[in-house]
């Protein structure tokens, strides 16, 4: 490794010891606290430059002092004796994993020793010339190892064509570390179920998995930042398991971290947003056909430092390095916690869905995706129901007690209809009422019991009057019904027409509006 070049004002120090005050070289170097083999150097790349009066030396700035003491860094490039590098080739092969500069080094000296740089110089000059590169491109990635994702500052406009409402999409990105090759698409929100669907189409664009995925600190990625352990989202964590990348987020204020999505961003805004600033849309989904071509034309220009587009770069780089994607895609799905009822129930989204009967008050983590209910107990499944349902109460029977079962054997919704079926219509109608306005069938099995039990104390005619009397006023329940029954007000022969009116001294009739 080169030696580290002193400053100037130490090299005047140096040499004024030394023409000046004659001093040796032991106490020179403990006056300047370097080493004797650094004094004897400058000493004499002082002499070599015919440096010899302190006079001269005095006079000097230092730039003219340094001039003469190095040779220009440029003037290595311009021997025409030492063949200078491909460095553009050199930075893309150091994107493949395994790649050492020293490696290449070695691949470039075999070539004609005689006319290659030593190592050091080598890299130095490699070096000078990544340091003209933009930014984001000075860091070097190993092809498939890391993704960046963040979102865009510049929100879409687009109209709700139902409510005439002005929304705004936010643009999600994500670039890959070795190639910059870039993904893109609108979404209505920042939320979770957003960004986790971004993370999954940008995976399937880019038709593989990297090993690390470098996000912003946003609440959607991460709960609490810290600098030592910061807390994924849950849901978050469950996407990088899934497809078996690591999170390791950006750190708070530090933009560098993920310096090659603040470009990919930039380069999104000015190629693909700014291009649509007066087009008008109607939806998510005509942004994103919009955003596509776009997207495409930026992933295949070629980049000028580098001379390949994005797209070149990825099917060299990161496309063979990817890993496969998994046999199926994540499904966003939502987790909360809950403590299991006494009905061995758990609520979730207004529906109540069974686990075993044995957990009853523990607690235990919901998973629940578009399709799919899943219960975890200490971390193992107990549970897994269909998603919502006819019934407001979704129940296995494997989680019932065994006294619910059998129970639930000899009892059913089409045993109570059949047995109303049999006392009358309007019988049939209460308790097929009663039995779709619970939560659960069993929760009305009780009162359908005791409204067809009034038939042992109330003949079947009298039962089916009062139920019909019932449906008439809409009044479904055991009490209302009994009371009917007590108070005899069903009749045998009912009727739903109104009866006529008495006449009265006080009711005028129809003919007094003629």
């Amino acid at each position: 490794m080169a030696r580290r070049r002193l400053s100037m004002r130490k090299v005047k120090q140096i040499l004024r010891l030394k023409l000046q005050a004659e001093l040796s070289d032991r106490a020179i170097a403990r006056s300047v606290n370097v080493s004797r083999d650094t004094v004897k150097e400058y000493t004499n790349r002082a002499v070599a430059a015919g440096l010899t009066d302190w006079e001269r030396v005095s006079t000097m700035t230092e730039a003219e002092l340094e001039q003469l003491l190095f040779l220009p860094r440029s003037r290595a490039v311009r021997d025409k004796k030492l063949r200078t590098p491909d460095w553009e080739k050199i930075h893309v092969e150091l994107g493949c994993k395994g790649v050492t500069r020293y490696l290449l080094w070695q691949e470039y000296l075999q070539e004609d020793p005689s006319t290659a740089y030593k190592y050091s110089q080598f890299c130095n000059l490699y070096k000078e010339w990544a340091g003209k590169l933009p930014a984001e491109m000075v860091q070097v990635y190993k092809g498939g190892e890391y993704l960046f994702v963040d979102y865009a500052g510049v929100r879409v406009p687009w109209f709700d064509k139902g409510t005439g409402e002005e929304k705004k999409a936010q643009i999600f990105v994500a670039t890959l570390g070795a190639s910059s090759y870039t993904y893109a698409e609108a979404q209505p929100s920042q939320n979770i179920e957003s960004w986790v669907t971004g993370h999954v189409n940008a995976l399937e664009f880019f038709g593989g998995v990297p090993e690390i995925v470098v996000p912003d600190n946003l609440k959607s990625a991460v709960k609490s930042p810290s600098y030592y352990e910061p807390d994924i989202n849950p849901t978050y964590d469950d996407l990088s398991l899934h497809y078996g990348f690591a999170v390791i987020p950006a750190r708070v204020r530090k933009p560098r971290d993920k310096s090659k999505v603040e470009t990919a961003v930039q380069v999104i805004e000015r190629w693909v947003l700014a291009p649509l600033r007066n087009r008008q849309f109607f939806s998510i989904h005509e942004i994103n056909e919009a955003m596509r071509p776009l997207l495409d034309a930026v992933n295949n220009r070629q980049m000028k430092h580098l001379g390949k587009s994005r797209k070149e770069l990825f099917e060299a780089l990161d496309l063979p390095a990817l890993r496969p994607l998994p046999e199926y895609a994540f499904e966003y799905a939502e987790s909360r916690k809950a403590r299991v009822g006494i009905n061995y129930h758990v609520c979730f989204d207004k529906y109540y869905y069974s686990v075993p009967y044995t957990l009853i008050k523990e607690e235990v983590e919901i998973r629940a995706t578009s399709r799919t209910v899943e219960i975890f107990h200490k971390g193992s499944r107990v549970a897994s129901h269909k998603r919502g349902g006819p019934h407001k109460y979704v129940t296995s029977a494997l989680h019932m007690p065994d006294a619910h079962k059998r129970r639930s054997q000899e009892w059913s919704p089409e045993r109570f209809i059949r047995w109303a079926g049999k006392i009358g219509p309007g019988t049939k109608t209460v308790i097929t009422h009663l039995l779709g306005s619970k939560r659960h069938p069993e929760q009305a099995y009780k009162v359908c019991m005791g409204i067809l039990k009034l038939s042992d104390k109330y003949p079947e005619s009298q039962l089916e009057a009062a139920c019909k009397r019932a449906v008439m006023y809409e009044i479904y329940s055991y009490k209302r019904i009994s009371n009917i029954l007590k108070n005899g007000l069903a009749q045998e022969e009912s009727s739903t027409e109104p009866k006529a009116t008495r006449p009265h001294q006080h009711v005028r009739g129809s003919s007094y509006y003629h």
